[in-house]
């Protein structure tokens, strides 16, 4: 169904279709995402993600993200119990057209809850956040579940499908914060190692953003 070509092919696209777009006065941008996690014993685990959001490919920061944490599995491999720290650091335009830095530091904790269904492999993520931006606290909870499925069934593919949809709580004033849908494929490039192409959609209840997202995944 699909080849190497193909993959490497949509890779390319991350590069090439924003540069277009832009042109076109659109406001699609780009995610450059690393995801990983090294195991120190079968049981504790070092969490490391650094994320590099841009208006458009290079060049018009739009956030750096990055996160890190201490997580402690149970014996039955499927929970994953997470306390982390975060720095983001934002660049948003105002009305006249000016960046603004915005500096963040970010307390979480999460519980991670793996389930299949026979092909299909699910995850649940919860998360709740203490947010220190500035002089501002800000207390949020995100529900993530997501989704993988090979493309070929009962036999070695190293190409699957991948989607998820994460919902973001206020636990202030303002319930609904935001809900961010996404799609993409995905290869295997060795034991522990994936890659993933894929198109986000980021919703705020005015308004909404798309994204083209790259992600590697790192599992040592």
């Amino acid at each position: 169904m699909f080849c190497k070509q193909t993959f490497w092919g949509l890779l390319i696209c991350v590069f090439v279709t924003p540069n277009l777009l832009i042109a076109q006065q659109s406001d699609l941008g780009n995610w450059l995402i690393y995801i990983g996690s090294k195991k120190i014993n079968p049981n504790w685990n070092w969490h490391h993600e650094i994320q590099y959001r841009n208006y458009n490919t290079f060049g018009d920061l739009e956030q750096l993200l990055i996160r890190t944490g201490l997580g402690y599995t149970l014996s039955n491999k499927n929970q994953n119990f997470l306390l982390g720290y975060g720095y983001i650091l934002s660049e948003n335009y105002n009305e006249l057209d000016e960046k603004i830095p915005l500096k963040e530091h970010r307390i979480f904790q999460q519980i991670i809850s793996k389930q299949r269904i026979n092909y299909l492999k699910l995850g649940h993520r919860f998360r709740l956040e203490q947010r220190f931006i500035e002089s501002e606290f800000k207390f949020r909870f995100r529900y993530f579940l997501n989704a993988r499925l090979p493309l070929k069934i009962g036999r070695e593919n190293k190409f699957y499908l991948s989607g998820y949809n994460e919902v973001f709580i206020s636990l202030e004033e303002d319930f609904f914060d935001r809900n961010r849908i996404y799609g993409g494929i995905g290869y295997k490039l060795s034991e522990g190692i994936n890659l993933e192409l894929g198109y986000l959609n980021q919703f705020f209840g005015s308004s909404s953003r798309d994204q083209l997202n790259l992600i590697m995944f790192l599992n040592l």
